[in-house]
């Protein structure tokens, strides 16, 4: 496990359908250290269909990956920090401007309603894409070098840390350091269909390289017991 024991699973619940997201957050209480929930879910079911799948759990990473102007970014992050989420998420692409302005925002928001500020973070280069991807969209060379570019100017806007793929952890802990947070997806135990991941990592690799949250989502939801999958990655990482 790391650091002080604490459980890193976040489930990615990639659902539209509000009754089966609220039947796997029961169903995985306990279980899993927090529940992911992207744009998927939030387009059909909005802040309300949130509030009552995560409501008081405490324990939300909030997918939503803001990336538009400052001012706009902000609007969003002030909504968002009403539904409490642990963790929320904008494109380190967006440039420093937003960055700064979403984790003002987030601060202003939690002092305002009296609640701890969730961490900010920044997504680097999505785990679906490779550099063949890159190149076609114009950025040149490697996808790790971008990943720690794009890392380095989050952190030097404050934000808490990013999203990466698996195989750039150990790059990003040396470029940003011990305590800037890594979540990450892009985990598939040993033998999982890796999807429309390219670039992967088993769950005990990933935390052996550094990460600190591990975004898993098929390999429990799509189980016949999404609970006993879950169970038996931690005891993987035991």
């Amino acid at each position: 496990m790391p650091r002080e024991g604490r459980n890193p699973v976040l489930v990615a619940i990639d659902t539209p359908e509000l009754d089966q997201a609220k039947t796997l957050s029961r169903s995985l209480a306990g279980t899993v250290g927090g529940i992911k929930l992207g744009l998927e879910f939030f387009n059909a079911n909005g802040p309300a269909g949130v509030a009552e799948v995560a409501g008081g759990r405490g324990d939300l990473f909030l997918d939503l990956k803001y990336h538009d102007i400052p001012n706009t970014v902000a609007g969003a992050v002030r909504a968002a920090v009403r539904l409490r989420p642990m963790i929320l998420n904008v494109h380190a692409g967006g440039g420093p401007a937003m960055m700064r302005a979403a984790l003002k925002a987030a601060e202003d928001e939690s002092a305002r309603l009296g609640i701890p500020r969730p961490k900010v973070i920044g997504v680097t280069v999505l785990t679906s894409m490779d550099e063949g991807d890159l190149e076609a969209v114009g950025q040149q060379g490697p996808a790790a070098d971008q990943v720690v570019r794009l890392a380095r100017l989050a952190r030097d806007c404050g934000l808490d840390g990013v999203v990466c793929s698996p195989r750039e952890i150990e790059a990003l802990r040396g470029a940003c350091g011990p305590g800037f947070t890594l979540v990450v997806p892009g985990i598939r135990p040993a033998g999982a269909a890796m999807g429309d991941q390219k670039r992967v990592m088993t769950p005990r690799e990933a935390i052996d390289a550094g990460a600190d949250w591990l975004v898993i989502g098929r390999p429990i939801t799509g189980a016949p017991d999404p609970a006993a999958a879950a169970r038996e990655i931690l005891r993987e990482l035991a």
